[in-house]
């Protein structure tokens, strides 16, 4: 199918740069708002936005066929006071302005799809969770998607359907998780993290942009989306995917005590590594989307082959 515009709020980053080059070869232009201005190529061009005022910026939503918000605050960081704004402003504030720009367009996105978390879902261990009977956990991270979600869809778009699109960890070798779960593997460290039986709700990236053009050449999905493959994995079989794939037969473990000790050092939290997030994309499933990559050892391949 051929698109006319899509709109990338925040595309700047790793997510953004796949969902990009995707659609640029379907669409008359990709537009990424973003802080900094970028070399454009091709059909992707680049508008400045600051995330919290209106500007010239907000004529490029009109008549768009798709917009996608990927703005946020990377959260692996300390949780300080001060980091713990950032990361509700840097959510919140873009969405809310997205969300009034379009309350007042005669001729809006058709589409709006805000990429939120698959993290909202409580630690399970048990039995997986989907859009329909998932149930929403405690604690700080989870605050932040509720938050989230609300702004999405309190605002009032009747002429733009929208999709908060909870999305699970995206595996790709040039950023995210995945190059740095590569580095343990060479460096020889590996093995499974804490007890390695909680889970990981990941998607290949080729899998995380076409499900997002899947959801738009079907009107009837609206709402909350999870945006996983069907195979959750715990993380003593997804360490060792990666060691059997790059040839390597042994990686040291990382106790929940050492883990602790190495989140101080390197700025993050344990929650990241330790939460066991165990979600089934029903709704996608449910309406035929096909994966590419739905269990992990062929995803890992293929990533590595690149």
């Amino acid at each position: 199918m051929k698109y006319g515009k899509i709109i990338l709020a925040g595309g700047n980053g790793y997510l953004g740069g796949i969902l990009a080059n995707y659609f640029s070869n379907m669409a008359d232009e990709v537009i990424i708002l973003t802080r900094k201005p970028q070399t454009e190529k091709d059909r992707i061009k680049t508008l400045v936005w600051d995330g919290k005022t209106m500007g010239d910026w907000t004529d490029s939503l009109q008549g768009a066929d798709l917009l996608v918000n990927l703005c946020g605050k990377n959260v692996n960081c300390r949780y300080t006071k001060k980091n713990k704004k950032e990361i509700f402003d840097s959510r919140l504030i873009p969405t809310q302005l997205l969300g009034k720009a379009i309350e007042e367009m005669e001729n809006p996105p058709k589409l709006w799809i805000n990429i939120t978390s698959a993290t909202i879902y409580r630690h399970a261990e048990d039995h997986p969770q989907d859009e329909f009977t998932g149930e929403i956990g405690k604690g700080f991270s989870i605050e932040v998607c509720k938050a989230w979600e609300s702004s999405f869809f309190e605002t009032n778009t009747p002429n733009t359907r929208k999709i908060a699109l909870r999305m699970g960890i995206v595996l790709g070798l040039k950023d995210g998780a995945f190059p740095r779960l590569l580095n343990l593997v060479k460096l020889g460290l590996g093995g499974k993290q804490g007890n390695g039986e909680q889970y990981m709700s990941w998607i290949h990236e080729e899998d995380a942009a076409a499900s997002i053009e899947w959801l738009f050449n079907h009107p009837e999905i609206e709402g909350v989306v999870n945006c996983t493959a069907p195979e959750a994995i715990k993380n003593h079989v997804l360490m060792h995917s990666i060691r059997k794939a790059f040839g390597c037969n042994f990686g040291l473990p990382a106790p929940a005590w050492l883990l602790a000790i190495g989140a101080k050092i390197i700025g993050t939290e344990t929650e990241l590594i330790l939460k066991s997030r165990w979600v089934k994309p029903t709704l996608l499933l449910n309406s035929g989307f096909d994966f590419k990559y739905p269990n992990i050892q062929g995803a890992v391949e293929d990533i590595l082959k690149k």
